[in-house]
């Protein structure tokens, strides 16, 4: 998530910066050492939004670690709380970044990752995702899961098509990883 420069990213500060990087290299680790990437990114980003609240890039660097550390240590007594928290970072984002097509992906993703009782979405989930590639439409996460949201609907040829567009967007990157992802994607639906 946080190696991506989409257009629309806020600039952020250097100190909010190193917890986007954070993230990133939590994503890339295993157990302790994510552990450490994850906690020493949401202590920078909220360094850096208690130096200046309105940094947006500090407020998605804690959403990016917070989330990236409930997503590995799985629900808990905290989760609420956490959960709460994520949203907050979140929305507060989107307020101050309203052209980031990252932050449109990450709450569309946590609506549809998330039960109707805690608070999740799924149709407001999507439509964000659909914010999120249409702001940059060579965005490949959010249009692979913006296709797999269509498909648990029923949505069958919609889906496909987003699927073959993030086939085809991989391609283009040389991403194998991705490419792999979205031809399992589109092999596994019904015809």
């Amino acid at each position: 998530m946080a190696a991506v420069a989409w257009a629309g990213t806020p600039s952020g500060t250097p100190q909010s910066r190193a917890a986007l990087a954070a993230c990133d290299r939590a994503e890339a680790a295993t157990g302790a050492e994510a552990a450490k990437w994850f906690a020493d990114g949401i202590a920078a980003a909220e360094a850096a939004i208690k130096a200046d609240e309105r940094d947006a890039l500090a407020h998605f660097a804690l959403f990016c670690n917070l989330g990236g550390q409930m997503r590995r240590r799985g629900a808990g007594v905290h989760s609420l709380f956490e959960l709460r928290k994520l949203r907050a970072a979140i929305d507060r984002t989107l307020e101050l970044a309203p052209e980031f097509p990252g932050a449109y992906a990450g709450k569309g993703a946590l609506l549809l990752g998330t039960p109707r009782l805690l608070g999740g979405d799924p149709t407001e989930g999507e439509r964000l995702l659909r914010r999120a590639v249409e702001l940059d439409p060579e965005y490949f996460g959010p249009r692979l899961d913006l296709a797999r949201a269509l498909a648990r609907r029923g949505a069958v040829r919609d889906a496909r098509d987003q699927g073959t567009r993030a086939l085809e967007i991989a391609e283009r990157r040389g991403e194998a990883a991705d490419v792999a992802a979205a031809r399992t994607f589109l092999a596994e639906l019904p015809p």
